[in-house]
């Protein structure tokens, strides 16, 4: 899906950022799909899925995750992310001993995630590219904000926020940890990387902050 294809930052950073999606075609292999989620939910959470969720009900940010087993459906798309290769190729391998005739689909760095599928004995369907942002790219946020933003593929956190969030923790009132969950409840299906959040908003700290100054740099 290429909502999950646009997530910004530097290439370290997103070496932990892989999404994963199951989906499921109308009419073709939709049948049973509460069982065979809660299948591939067992899988991820398994192999530690940071995040994962229910684009129809919400993330377990949210939702405490027994919960959202319970009221999966027919409609229910599940999603969610990794933050290493290792917790990928698991998942990958863990889904195709399942083989419940459901679509998967791991979004990352191409030279993460391929290596990822060979390794665990799969071969993609279909690749989709990212050709990076065109227009007036002067008008878009920055890039520490939009590193956060586009982890929501469906753009459900505002820059602003983003800044309202990057500032407490700057002053201290909040922790790195407690904003990026705070950031993450407002992506409904999952694929929100609240750890690779933390890891950014960390940069903003108050000792970070004096570390840039000291150092001659700036902190935005």
């Amino acid at each position: 899906m290429t909502h999950s294809l646009h997530r910004s930052g530097s290439i370290e950073s997103l070496r932990g950022d892989y999404v994963w999606m199951m989906y499921q075609t109308r009419g073709i292999n939709d049948s049973n799909i509460p069982e065979k989620a809660r299948e591939i939910i067992a899988v991820a959470e398994a192999c530690d899925s940071e995040n994962w969720g229910d684009v129809k009900v919400g993330s377990v940010v949210a939702v405490p995750p027994e919960e959202l087993k319970k009221i999966l459906r027919k409609e229910s798309r599940v999603r969610g992310v990794f933050t290493s290769r290792r917790q990928v190729v698991k998942f990958l391998r863990g889904v195709k001993e399942k083989d419940t005739g459901l679509s998967m689909i791991i979004s990352g760095l191409l030279d993460e995630v391929l290596p990822a599928c060979r390794e665990a004995g799969v071969e993609p369907h279909t690749i989709n590219f990212s050709l990076g942002v065109w227009g007036k790219k002067e008008l878009l946020p920055g890039d520490d904000v939009m590193a956060i933003t586009t982890m929501c593929g469906h753009h459900m956190i505002s820059p602003d926020f983003v800044r309202k969030m990057a500032d407490a923790v700057r002053q201290g009132r909040m922790t790195p940890g407690q904003a990026a969950v705070k950031l993450a409840k407002f992506c409904p299906c999952g694929i929100f990387n609240p750890v690779r959040a933390e890891k950014l908003l960390a940069e903003k700290s108050p000792g970070k902050a004096e570390a840039g100054k000291e150092a001659g740099g700036t902190v935005a």
